[in-house]
């Protein structure tokens, strides 16, 4: 699955969702892939172990995120940008990785996603060979969305069509592209399967059991910013095995 070249991997935020999958697959691989997080003492914002943490390392993923979607995001991923790219630098590391979302650049009207394109322009201004792994939504998040806009009788989400990716499929692809050459340049990565969020979400209350109604609100939560389909996935996207029945199956 991946490239045979053993390498050293640190894996900031590697103690998270994605990370901790990140870190299993490339030690299976041969890898020596080192998780890094503020409970390992290192501190993107404050600077703190971030020498430490990518020093002799051959490839740096980043996969912290901003701890609010709100107007603090753009400063959580310029200052910890300029954090590890500086660090990693010095360090002379030779491909830095990232996460991102699939048309996060179509969506001006949310804070969040312009940040995330803050810290994609922030990669591609460096020195150091880059590649930038966008996804689609993780499937993990749906509740998450479903509960920004729910009361106990019903679920208000709009039709925005997406096309949801288990997080297992996105720590496959991130580790591929990590234990490869940079790409200095995008890849995408998508679910298999199109909905729409409103139908999303009754399949999801179906299958647990929860009697509320979705009411369609194209004003509804976050996703209601998103124009058209530019979220889900384009021509050239690979796309995930996972279908979001079997995961639910899972859960």
């Amino acid at each position: 699955m991946f490239e045979r070249l053993i390498m050293k991997i640190a894996v900031i935020g590697g103690t998270g969702l994605i990370g901790s999958q990140v870190v299993r697959n490339l030690t299976a691989a041969g890898h020596e892939a080192v998780p890094h997080s503020l409970s390992t003492g290192v501190n993107v914002i404050t600077g703190d172990g971030v020498d430490d943490a990518v020093a002799g390392a051959d490839v740096v993923v980043n996969l912290t995120n901003s701890p609010t979607f709100d107007d603090a995001s753009p400063a959580f991923f310029q200052t910890s940008m300029d954090n590890l790219m500086t660090a990693s630098a010095k360090a002379g590391v030779g491909h830095f990785v990232i996460l991102s979302i699939v048309g996060v650049d179509q969506v001006p009207d949310l804070v969040y996603y312009r940040a995330k394109v803050l810290q994609e322009n922030v990669l591609r201004a460096g020195t150091i060979p880059f590649s930038i792994v966008r996804v689609t939504q993780f499937m993990e998040f749906i509740d998450a969305a479903m509960s920004w806009t729910s009361d106990e009788k019903s679920v208000r989400l709009p039709r925005t069509p997406i096309q949801p990716i288990a997080a297992a499929d996105v720590a496959v692809a991130v580790s591929k592209v990590a234990a490869g050459a940079p790409l200095n340049g995008i890849r995408n990565i998508a679910g298999p399967e199109v909905f729409t969020l409103d139908d999303l979400g009754r399949i999801t209350l179906k299958a647990k059991g929860d009697s509320r109604s979705v009411v369609p609100d194209d004003t509804a939560g976050m996703f209601a910013a998103v124009p058209g389909d530019v979220i889900i996935a384009p021509a050239d996207a690979d796309i995930a095995p996972t279908r979001y029945a079997d995961w639910l199956a899972t859960t």
